[in-house]
C-alpha cells in the first residue's frame, strides 16, 4: 500500500509491530484472578477500539476489560483505559509495557499495537501495587510470546521479465538478500517488485545485481515508497 500523506511526514523509516494474523492471546493467573491478554495489530484507533468492543461481548461476564494502544510510525498516538480498576493501576501500566518494550538491545519502537486485558476477579484483593504489577506482567508476558516483525518504509522498484524467467530470477534475488514485494502479472510479462532502502547506493547495487542476473536484459524502474513487513534480524 502506498504511503499516505501522514506516512510521508513520518520522522522514522522503521519500527517494530505485531505480525499480521489472528489476535494473539495469553493468560496468566495471579491470586486466583484470571488475566487474559489479547494483542492486535491495529493501524487506526477504530481498529483498537473494535478489539475492546469485541472482547466486551465475548467476555461479557468479566469484571474489567482494560486497554491500551500505541499507533503510528512515530508512536505519537497512545491511549489507555482502566475500565473500573483504581485510577492508574491498569491502563497506564499496560501502555508503559507497550511503550517500553525492548525490541532490540536499547531499542523501544513497538507501535501499531493494541492490548486488552480481561480480568476475572478471583476474590482476593491485590492492592494498587499488585494491580500495577499484574497488568504490566500480563502485557509483557504476552509480548514475550507474540510474533513480531520489522516494518520498514522502502522504495519499491520494479523489473519486467518474461514469465519463464521470473521464478528463477525471484529466487536468485531472494537468495541475494533482497526483500520482494507483491509480484504483478500481465499477458506478456511478470513484474517483479523489489523493496529497497531509499538510498542511491542501495538502488545502484540492486541495479547492478539485476543486470548481472539477467545478462543485462532487465532494468530497474523506480516507484514510490511503501511500508513493508520484514522478519526481525
Amino acid at each position: 500500500m502506498a504511503d499516505s500523506a501522514e506516512d510521508q511526514d513520518s520522522r522514522t523509516t522503521a519500527y517494530t509491530t505485531l505480525a499480521v494474523g489472528p489476535d494473539f492471546r495469553h493468560e496468566i493467573e495471579i491470586k486466583r484472578s484470571r488475566f487474559i491478554t489479547v494483542l492486535r495489530r491495529a493501524e487506526s484507533e477504530d481498529s483498537a477500539r473494535e478489539l475492546v468492543a469485541g472482547l466486551r461481548r465475548e467476555f461479557h461476564d468479566a469484571r474489567h476489560h482494560c486497554s491500551a494502544f500505541v499507533l503510528g510510525p512515530d508512536r505519537d498516538i497512545h491511549r489507555s483505559n482502566d475500565d473500573g480498576e483504581p485510577s492508574g493501576t491498569a491502563g497506564i501500566p499496560m501502555l508503559e509495557a507497550l511503550l517500553k518494550r525492548e525490541t532490540a538491545p536499547g531499542m523501544t519502537d513497538l507501535s501499531d499495537a493494541s492490548a486488552v486485558v480481561v480480568r476475572y476477579f478471583g476474590g482476593i484483593l491485590l492492592g494498587a501495587g499488585g494491580l500495577v504489577r499484574a497488568y504490566s506482567e500480563s502485557v509483557s508476558s504476552a509480548l514475550d510470546l507474540a510474533p513480531l516483525v520489522r516494518r520498514r518504509r522502502l522504495r519499491i522498484c520494479s523489473a519486467a521479465v518474461p514469465h519463464a524467467a521470473a521464478g528463477r530470477l525471484e529466487n536468485d534475488l531472494r537468495a541475494a538478500g533482497f526483500v520482494m514485494a507483491e509480484t504483478g502479472y500481465d499477458a506478456h510479462e511478470t513484474v517483479l517488485r523489489l523493496a529497497l532502502p531509499d538510498d542511491p547506493a542501495d538502488i545502484s547495487a540492486a541495479t547492478e545485481r539485476l543486470l548481472a542476473f539477467t545478462s543485462g536484459s532487465a532494468h530497474l524502474t523506480l516507484g514510490g515508497t511503501e511500508w513493508i513487513d520484514v522478519p526481525l534480524p
